[in-house]
């Protein structure tokens, strides 16, 4: 085991072993040994982009060689969410790569995770190969300079695991807002969830003139306007999902009279509202909401057609970290980042809920609660914000980051507070260097009420006028 000793700890899960502080002892181990041998995994995806992550790992002799294993799939697991790809290409330790095409196969531990990033997103079979060094394929990849238009007459919308979202915006001033509760994610008739998007829209259109350009954020992976895994639609059958779902904002698009139409990650509308309201750029945008969205705006100001899916990314490395209940896997975001973050730590809290009351309904008890000056729901929000502190210095080793925007309901109200001053209490005294480059963000009030819905009408291109 890898001697790793967190200055803080969250006093509900005290056994959290940050992933960060984790890579950082392994980096110096192998630091330390004359036979470490440089590692690299690629991402190849069917459109040409490769991603390409290089770095080193023990001697394949060496005695703590088994600790390689957990690092290199840890490393494949977090890429995969951030990044995206159906061909893994793995050099430098071809026992290393052996082993992993057996975690990320079907039967698998890691089932899940090779069906989705094969054909369920990339519709392609997914495969992990060792190859030699020198026939890896060098970094291809793009960004991509959407949103920041706001001429004409438009609508943006947001579908969340709660509540469905819709804003009319005039020349980038929003003149309607509205928020509908929905529950989308059994809903196993495809229409529930076209008819009931088409109906935020039609209220929006109502207080336009026109309609000019539409543009919507969802949580979920969507390439090119297409939904490829989300789970908003996990209630709708295999059949039903490509025969209706998959690609619904296309049929709503035909509705609208062909209007420039475009639905990225909610994640990248996030990230992308901050850098439009901060005027500033090198944004990683977390919501902890239903789930943990992630989205990125590169220092250039574009988008990225990477993942993103922070949900699913690793942060905690104990072997009996908590489990997600999707995926399967253990230590993700989801588990510590979202309302079910806070459902568990109010169970380790004392609070005592029934099984079946909804966790929105939970988290509004511990907000409640935390109003109230109850110790137990303070303590619920310093573990998240400690947890979330070494996570923020685990992303950093992968995102260029000058500004890291927080939001989502978790954050409402003072815990959002204490969960940011925690967070950085944790980057103060486990890194330094961080603390003095990374800004830590929340939306101002007029982002909150319209920054979302702004930055997802911004993202469609107005036609040229005939």
């Amino acid at each position: 085991m890898l001697s790793v000793a967190p200055k803080l700890r969250p006093v509900l899960d005290p056994e959290f072993l940050p992933a960060a502080l984790w890579q950082r002892a392994y980096r110096a181990l192998v630091a330390k040994d004359p036979g470490a041998r440089p590692f690299a995994v690629v991402l190849e995806r069917k459109d040409g982009s490769v991603f390409r992550h290089e770095s080193r790992v023990l001697a394949a002799n060496h005695p703590a060689a088994a600790l390689t294993l957990t690092y290199a799939e840890r490393l494949l697991k977090f890429l995969l969410w951030m990044k995206g790809g159906p061909r893994v290409l793995v050099a430098g330790a071809d026992e290393i790569a052996a082993v992993l095409a057996k975690i990320y196969a079907p039967g698998g531990a890691r089932a899940f995770d090779c069906e989705f990033m094969g054909v369920k997103i990339f519709d392609r079979a997914f495969s992990v190969e060792a190859v030699a060094w020198e026939n890896l394929p060098e970094t291809r990849e793009t960004s991509l300079p959407m949103g920041r238009n706001l001429d004409g007459c438009r609508i943006g919308f947001d579908l969340g695991g709660s509540d469905r979202k819709a804003s009319a915006l005039i020349d980038g001033e929003v003149v309607f807002s509205e928020e509908i509760a929905w529950d989308p994610y059994f809903q196993k008739d495809p229409t529930y969830h076209i008819d009931g998007v088409h109906d935020s829209l039609k209220r929006a259109a109502a207080h336009l003139p026109r309609v000019d350009a539409i543009g919507g954020s969802a949580a979920g992976v969507y390439v090119n306007n297409e939904v490829r895994a989300a789970s908003l639609f996990r209630g709708v059958s295999p059949s039903d999902f490509e025969q209706h779902i998959r690609r619904m904002f296309f049929t709503l698009q035909e509705r609208w009279g062909g209007v420039p139409f475009e639905v990225v990650n909610d994640g990248e509308v996030t990230a992308l509202a901050g850098a439009m309201s901060m005027n500033d750029n090198a944004v990683l945008g977390v919501s902890m909401g239903t789930s943990q969205a992630g989205g990125y705006v590169t220092p250039a100001g574009n988008i990225t057609p990477w993942l993103n899916e922070l949900a699913f990314a690793p942060i905690d490395y104990r072997p009996d970290a908590p489990r997600d209940e999707w995926s399967g896997d253990i230590g993700c975001g989801v588990q510590y980042f979202s309302q079910q973050g806070v459902s568990r730590l109010a169970a380790r809290a004392g609070f005592d809920f029934p099984a079946t009351l909804p966790l929105p309904e939970q988290l509004i008890a511990v907000q409640t609660a935390m109003k109230a000056g109850d110790v137990r729901a303070r303590a619920i929000y310093e573990s998240i914000g400690v947890c979330f502190g070494y996570a923020i210095a685990h992303y950093a080793n992968f995102y260029e980051v000058r500004n890291l925007l927080v939001l989502g309901r978790v954050t409402s109200g003072e815990g959002g507070e204490i969960i940011l001053e925690r967070a950085g209490a944790v980057l103060r005294a486990d890194f330094p260097e961080l603390a003095a480059t990374i800004q830590l963000r929340t939306p101002d009030e007029k982002n909150k009420r319209h920054g979302q819905a702004t930055a997802a009408a911004s993202l469609p291109t107005r036609r040229a006028a005939r």
